[in-house]
């Protein structure tokens, strides 16, 4: 993977760059894209592991899904969500290697 620093992009491509980065700025919308990596869960799944409501979920899983972050699927009656594609299971990859590297 290479970024192509001279690479000319439209303001929408930046605007939208960042925000993707204001949507991983949350630790807990982060927290909910580690749990995605290489896997699809339901909306109540994630919601027993982070121990928190529906609705505080949903929230932040639709902030996620606005950034493009995360897709998601109906499965009868669950919602089941998943990571974009691997350009965002990179992006977290990256920045959670680089936050536990010492310094």
């Amino acid at each position: 993977m290479s970024f192509d620093a001279k690479r000319l992009l439209t303001d929408r491509q930046v605007e939208e760059a960042a925000g993707m980065f204001f949507a991983l700025a949350d630790p807990q919308r982060l927290r909910l894209l580690i749990l995605l990596a290489g896997r699809e869960i339901s909306v109540s799944e994630l919601a027993t592991a982070q121990g928190e409501k529906l609705s505080t979920l949903s929230a932040r899983l639709k902030v996620l899904h606005a950034a493009r972050l995360v897709g998601r699927r109906r499965e009868g009656k669950s919602i089941l969500y998943h990571l974009a594609d691997d350009h965002v299971l990179a992006l977290v990859s990256s920045a959670v290697d680089h936050a536990c590297e010492t310094h």
